[in-house]
């Protein structure tokens, strides 16, 4: 999947996972990991390195996540400060929201 230029691939462990997003150009990568508890995937943590910092990754991991949810049709709690803000910019996603 591509979003906003940046590639992002899935990592889906069942209970536990990622989304990581990589830039042309550069090895490093950005994450977003999530667990499910009680059925919703719980966004703990998104990560991006200062070398494609301010460049959208970790927005574009959002995205990835919150399009999956549409697609698959699970619920997102955002445990993870920049999820939850992001939820805050985008009250579209509100029926999303567990």
């Amino acid at each position: 999947m591509s979003i906003d230029g940046i590639h992002i691939t899935r990592e889906d462990e069942g209970n536990h996972g990622e989304y990581i997003a990589t830039l042309p150009g550069t090895t490093a990568k950005g994450r977003l990991i999530w667990i499910l508890k009680d059925g919703a995937r719980v966004a703990k943590s998104t990560q991006v390195p200062k070398e494609i910092g301010g460049r959208g990754v970790a927005g574009a991991l959002v995205k990835a996540l919150v399009a999956d949810a549409e697609e698959q049709g699970f619920k997102i709690m955002p445990a993870c400060s920049y999820v939850d803000v992001a939820f805050q910019r985008h009250p579209e996603w509100a029926h999303l929201r567990a």
